[in-house]
């Protein structure tokens, strides 16, 4: 299965935010998106999903164009930035509303068993994100678009979170987008920035620094 985003353009009261962008991405590999913050990443997340009307902007699925919101498709299940599941849902509750396994979700993470019956505004900030991007993740959609699915998460969380990624893009596509750069190159299968309002797809690290994304720096760090 292949999804294709082809000629965004965004503006925001008459400010260009996206000229040109192009996208392609498929089963069995993990695509990801990096910028400097503002470039217009999450919102080429939300043109995707339906949520944002761009300029212009043509999606595709396996070649045909979707003609309508892509989410009235049933099709795609987004991860967004902010908190989505109401807060005063009850954990538990909360899969059975998203139909997932708590069972299931409990093997990669048992220190939840003690929050089973908690509300999720009790949880921590930390605990609330790896219980709704598991829940996007485990989803029945075939497109998952991801918006900083590391964030406010633990280094050893957000190594069970790529594992589940990784099982998951075998059948799905998954598009994701984060500031935790080292985490994004982990994962990532094929990667594109964001620079001066184009999509460029990225080959190796030098394409990063070249794009203003990293410093020199930072790509050695990567590369030790």
């Amino acid at each position: 299965m292949i999804l294709e985003v082809d000629n965004v353009e965004l503006n925001f009261d008459q400010t260009s935010i996206l000229q040109g962008i192009y996208l392609k991405a498929e089963t069995q590999k993990v695509t990801c998106i990096l910028g400097r913050n503002g470039c217009g990443k999450s919102s080429l997340l939300k043109i995707i999903f339906g949520s944002l009307k761009a300029k212009y902007s043509l999606v595709r699925l396996n070649k045909k164009p979707i003609t309508k919101k892509f989410f009235q498709t049933g099709l795609v299940n987004y991860l967004p930035q902010h908190h989505y599941i109401p807060k005063e849902v009850s954990v538990k509750k909360a899969f059975q509303l998203y139909g997932c396994s708590w069972e299931a979700f409990l093997k990669d993470f048992d220190s939840f068993l003690v929050h089973k019956n908690a509300k999720i505004n009790e949880l921590s900030g930390g605990e609330r994100r790896i219980i709704e991007t598991y829940l996007v993740l485990q989803s029945k959609a075939k497109v998952l678009l991801l918006d900083e699915p590391f964030s406010n998460i633990a280094p050893l969380q957000i190594e069970k979170i790529k594992q589940i990624i990784q099982q998951q893009k075998e059948e799905k596509i998954i598009v994701l987008t984060d500031h935790f750069y080292e985490d994004v190159l982990e994962v990532a299968d094929v990667l594109y920035t964001i620079h001066h309002k184009r999509s460029h797809l990225i080959e190796d690290e030098n394409d990063l620094v070249n794009f203003g994304y990293l410093n020199s720096a930072q790509k050695a760090i990567i590369q030790q």
